[in-house]
C-alpha cells in the first residue's frame, strides 16, 4: 500500500485491444459505428485455430500487477473444453523457454474447463468467466505474454487487459514468477502424484491449484502434501496431514442437514474449495450427470506462510482414501497448477500434453 501514497518514480501502463503497445496516448484510437475513440477495438477478433497471438510485449524494467481475461462463455459441444484448449505462456527477459505454460482456465483456478466463482486474494473469477489475477510478475528487460488457440474453432472475441508499471526498483534479489501445469490420469497406486519437480535454484513456493476427479469409491482426501526442499530425497521437510487439511478444511468439508452429510464449498482469501460437480447449482448440465466422476477444485496461496527453498524443490501429493475398513491406496485423475518465484535460468518444463490429453474424462 505504501506505493499508493509515496513518490516512487513508477509509471502506470495497460495493454489491451484498445492499446496493444501500452504506449502513452495510444489508447482508444480505433473507430466504431459511434465514431473515433468510441469503443472501436474492445477485443481481439477471430483468433484462428492453431494461431498464437501476442497479448503483451513490454520493453524495460517493470512489474505486471493485474491481468483480466474473458472469452466465450458458451457451454455447447463446440466450446466445451475451450478453457483447456487455450494455452497461456509467459517469458521474462528474452528467455526462449516459458516461465509460465498453462491451460488458460486452470491458471485462473478454473479446472475441468468449467466456469464457477472464485474469490481469493490472488485470483478472482466473477460470472461469467471474468478471470482476474493479482500475481506480481517482475521483469528487468522484457515481458512477453502469448496465447495459443489449440481449440478446434476460431475464437471470435477475446477480451483482456494487462495492467503493469514501469520504472520499478528491482534489486538483485528479485525473482521471477513461474507456473506449471501437470496431470496424471490415472495416478499410479501407491505412488505419490507429482505437482512439481526439477526446480533448481533459489525461490519461494507461492501456491497450488488442484483439480481432482474421483475414480475410486469412498473418501478421497487422506493423502498428505509433501515439500522436498534443498536435497530431501526419501522423506520431505514439510509433510502435511491430509489433502482436506492442506486446503484448510476438516472432516470431509462436511455440514449436516436432515441427517445427511453434505460437502461444502467455500472461498477465502488464501485457500478455498470453489467447485464440486455434484453440488446442486440450480442449472441442468448434461456433463454433471451420475455417469461423470465427481470433480473437485481447490486452491491455496502461501502468502502468509511462504515455502522458501535455496537449491531445489519437489512437491507431491499422496493418493490415499479411507473407508469402513481403514486407509487404502487410491488411483484418481489429478491435475494441478503450481505457482512459484525463483531465480533464472529455470529448468525447461516437460512438454505440455496435447489438448485431448488435457480434456476432462
Amino acid at each position: 500500500m505504501k506505493n499508493l501514497y509515496t513518490r516512487n518514480g513508477m509509471t502506470s501502463r495497460a495493454i489491451n485491444a484498445e492499446n496493444v503497445t501500452g504506449m502513452p496516448g495510444e489508447g482508444g484510437r480505433s473507430a466504431s459505428v459511434l465514431g473515433v475513440a468510441r469503443k472501436g477495438s474492445p477485443c481481439l477478433k477471430d483468433i484462428k485455430s492453431g494461431e498464437t497471438v501476442t497479448l503483451a510485449s513490454i520493453e524495460g524494467s517493470g512489474m505486471i500487477r493485474h491481468i483480466w481475461i474473458t472469452v466465450d462463455s458458451k457451454t455447447d459441444d463446440a466450446n466445451r473444453f475451450i478453457l483447456r484448449d487455450l494455452v497461456l505462456r509467459m517469458y521474462w527477459d528474452g528467455e526462449t523457454s516459458p516461465s509460465v505454460e498453462c491451460p488458460l482456465g486452470d491458471f485462473f483456478c478454473l479446472g475441468f474447463s468449467e466456469t464457477y466463482e472464485v474469490s481469493s486474494s490472488l485470483v478472482a473469477v466473477i460470472p461469467s468467466r471474468g478471470m482476474n489475477c493479482y500475481f506480481q510478475m517482475p521483469f528487468r528487460k522484457k515481458a512477453l505474454i502469448t496465447l495459443e488457440n489449440q481449440h478446434a474453432n476460431p475464437i471470435p472475441a477475446f477480451f483482456y487487459q494487462i495492467d503493469y508499471t514501469l520504472g520499478d526498483e528491482l534489486g538483485d534479489d528479485t525473482m521471477y514468477f513461474h507456473a506449471f501445469w501437470n496431470r496424471e490420469n490415472p495416478t499410479v497406486i501407491g505412488k505419490d502424484y507429482t505437482l512439481l519437480d526439477s526446480v533448481k535454484g533459489e525461490g519461494t513456493y507461492l501456491g497450488t491449484a488442484l483439480y481432482l476427479s474421483s475414480l475410486s469409491r469412498y473418501w478421497w482426501g487422506e493423502g498428505e502434501m509433501k515439500f522436498y526442499i534443498d536435497g530431501d530425497e526419501d522423506f520431505p521437510t514439510i509433510c502435511g496431514t491430509g489433502t482436506e487439511d492442506y486446503f484448510g478444511g476438516s472432516w470431509s468439508f462436511a455440514r449436516h442437514e436432515g441427517g445427511k452429510t453434505i460437502e461444502t464449498t467455500y472461498c477465502t482469501p488464501y485457500l478455498g474449495y470453489p467447485f464440486y460437480s455434484r453440488e446442486d447449482r440450480g442449472v441442468y448440465n448434461p456433463y454433471h450427470n451420475d455417469e461423470c466422476p465427481p470433480m473437485r477444485a481447490f486452491y491455496r496461496w502461501h502468502v502468509m506462510d511462504p515455502i522458501y527453498f535455496k537449491k531445489d524443490l519437489k512437491v507431491t501429493l499422496q493418493q490415499i482414501g479411507v473407508c469402513h475398513s481403514g486407509l487404502f491406496e487410491r488411483s484418481d485423475d489429478v491435475s494441478s497448477v503450481s505457482y512459484w518465484y525463483q531465480t533464472e535460468p529455470h529448468v525447461p518444463f516437460r512438454a505440455l500434453p496435447g489438448k485431448m490429453e488435457r480434456w476432462p474424462r
